[in-house]
């Protein structure tokens, strides 16, 4: 099964030519919903790599001899950029502040951050920093009120110097994107947007690079301070159907239905729009309820197959968008031989029928590479193994 799946994954991609090896650096912020593309930056075929969560895993996480081993799996990918998502812990929805420590002392996690973008650089990867917030007692980041006023006016200082100080980090390290705030709904789709918009304007007296902001995919239309950035951020986790057992035909006119609604939004705000996050549980119909995380579930059945075909219906409409600058998958890990960190049918496509349709995407061209160069059609991609490599000229497989 798998041989034949994997035949049949390369759909519109078999006759697309690889991108080009290099890509432009952005030195400029984007202007227009096409800029991206106009400027042959090259699509952004990104891999967020987690952190090792855990202290009992010392010396696993970022920027240690494992995490150089992600990053050369997705350098071996096909992937163009890296995304790192270090974290912050608020106790509960009513912060009164943002602790720095995560497992570990904030000096501590600086340095690893620090020395996981050199390790991608290192590599000719480009690094989005994607700060995080973990909410200790559980609830969701995007329900966080702190109450009153001057509650909100507290929490708004509170979280100034949670980004600021990352925000010095990816100066430091020379990030090239920087999220502002991921799912941050009660406070950038309400009236409480004031009080964020003259946050970002500190982070741009420290930090140079692109920036954005990860909005869930239900309230990306509703968010207020995509004016104020470079690209419009979207964690992607659209259903791509409304009920289970959806065939493929289904599931991508689900995708080019999300493809339609993103080019909208790049529209209505003359922007650029990046999918800071898309990504597929690896279990029965996990494009019905994509969010739904893997450690609350239960009597799984696991089905490689299933999250493959999601991500095909996903990412196909995608790259013939010129208004979509690329995505970033969610996610593999700081150390790729560490299993421990989601169950068996969790989010990471590594060594599954997934990933042989993330490398013959990451190896096709793109809408939003721009202007073919001479020699683009000359090679293509075969991905037939999960974990293994293959080029060979044309023909195709089939």
């Amino acid at each position: 099964m798998r041989t034949s799946f994997a035949a049949a994954s390369l759909f519109v991609l078999a006759a697309a030519a690889p991108a080009s090896a290099s890509v432009a650096t952005p030195v400029a912020a984007p202007h227009g919903p096409t800029a991206w593309a106009d400027a042959s930056r090259g699509g952004i075929r990104g891999l967020t790599i987690g952190p090792i969560e855990s202290l009992r895993h010392a010396g696993k996480g970022y920027g240690s001899p494992a995490s150089g081993r992600a990053m050369d799996e997705a350098k071996a990918l096909g992937s163009t950029w890296v995304s790192l998502t270090p974290f912050g812990r608020v106790w509960d929805l009513k912060p009164n502040g943002i602790d720095l420590t995560f497992e570990a002392p904030f000096a501590e996690n600086r340095a690893n951050v620090l020395h996981a973008m050199a390790q991608a650089h290192a590599r000719g990867l480009k690094v989005f920093l994607v700060p995080h917030l973990w909410v200790e007692t559980g609830g969701w980041r995007a329900l966080i009120d702190p109450g009153d006023d001057a509650a909100w006016e507290r929490w708004a200082a509170a979280y100034k110097r949670f980004l600021l100080t990352w925000a010095e980090v990816a100066a430091e390290g020379g990030a090239e994107m920087l999220s502002v705030g991921v799912e941050l709904r009660s406070f950038v789709t309400t009236g409480r947007a004031a009080l964020f918009y003259p946050i970002i304007q500190e982070v741009r007296r420290v930090y140079p690079g692109l920036l954005t902001y990860s909005a869930n995919w239900d309230d990306a239309e509703d968010t207020l301070i995509f004016g104020e950035l470079d690209l419009v951020g979207i964690n992607a986790f659209y259903p791509l159907a409304d009920k289970d057992g959806a065939g493929r035909d289904e599931l991508l006119a689900g995708g080019r239905k999300v493809a339609e609604g993103i080019e909208r939004l790049a529209a209505m705000w003359g922007r650029p729009v990046v999918l800071t996050e898309i990504g597929y549980t690896t279990r029965k119909d996990p494009a019905i309820r994509p969010w739904e995380w893997p450690d609350g579930m239960k009597d799984v059945t696991i089905d490689e197959e299933a999250q493959a075909l999601a991500y095909e219906a996903l990412i196909a409409p995608l790259l013939d968008s010129r208004s979509c600058a690329g995505f970033f998958v969610w996610r593999y890990y700081a150390d790729p031989d560490d299993v421990s960190q989601e169950a068996e049918w969790g989010f990471s496509p590594r060594g599954k029928l997934a990933e042989l349709v993330l490398r013959d995407a990451f190896t096709a061209r793109w809408a939003a590479d721009g202007p073919a160069l001479p020699g683009d059609n000359l090679g293509r991609h075969r991905a037939r193994t999960p974990g293994l490599l293959g080029w060979e000229l044309s023909p195709p497989l089939f």
